[in-house]
């Protein structure tokens, strides 16, 4: 089981083996905490994407910043094909996680490609799997493992470079096939969530494939 909680002070009282939580907002005394439980920490970090409220963002050039991400007023897209020029803060930011004694990195907003995500550039495949696998590569090398969020339609050439992946709402969009056929084929695991659907709906399914499947709320308490 896992439990996935961005805001707020973590609940230590969810029964689950893994807890993926800010990255910014934890602190070593919270992922202490979990391993005391004998816990796995995931450390969640924005890295396709542009916050305005963390205390790094002054450190990202105008230029690689775009269009608003849909759905979240503070958020905006980052030109991944120009990632060098914002790399130092996204190395930082895997560096904080590791100092904080996490276990892995939840690297999110990585499949900016994708057509139906309106970034305001030219983001291609290629620069996609570029970006990916440098992320995965700079977690890596810090000692820790990394997920793949989403980007289900390069799962397949991906599922090599990351150790398991994180999912939203396969199960409503018809996409799961995506990582059952990649990650759990390779006996890593999956971690997914869904919003809308009951669990009535999916957890059968779920288990069958062998996929760790919760419903949460948008806000992700």
């Amino acid at each position: 089981a896992w439990q996935w909680q961005l805001q707020g002070k973590v609940d230590l009282g969810v029964r689950a083996r893994v807890y993926d939580i800010d990255g910014f907002e934890a602190t070593r005394a919270d992922v202490r905490a979990l391993h005391r439980r004998h816990r796995r920490a995931i450390c969640y970090l924005d890295v396709g994407s542009w916050e305005h409220f963390r205390p790094d963002a002054g450190r990202f050039p105008n230029s690689v910043i775009g269009n608003r991400y849909a759905g979240f007023p503070n958020e905006r897209w980052l030109d991944v094909s120009r990632f060098r020029l914002f790399a130092k803060p996204l190395q930082a930011r895997i560096a904080m996680c590791a100092r904080k004694g996490f276990d892995a990195v939840e690297p999110d907003n990585v499949a900016g490609w994708e057509p139906e995500n309106d970034t305001g550039f030219d983001i291609t495949p290629a620069d996609q799997l570029r970006f990916n696998r440098w992320i995965a590569r700079e977690v890596h090398a810090r000692g820790m493992a990394v997920a793949l969020k989403n980007d289900g339609r390069q799962a397949k050439q991906l599922s090599g470079d990351f150790d398991f992946a994180v999912v939203e709402e396969c199960f409503q969009y018809h996409e799961c096939g995506y990582y059952k056929n990649t990650f759990i084929d390779e006996g890593k695991a999956v971690f997914e969530a869904e919003y809308e659907q009951k669990p009535k709906e999916y957890c059968g399914t779920a288990r069958a494939i062998g996929f760790s499947s919760i419903r949460k709320s948008y806000d992700l308490f």
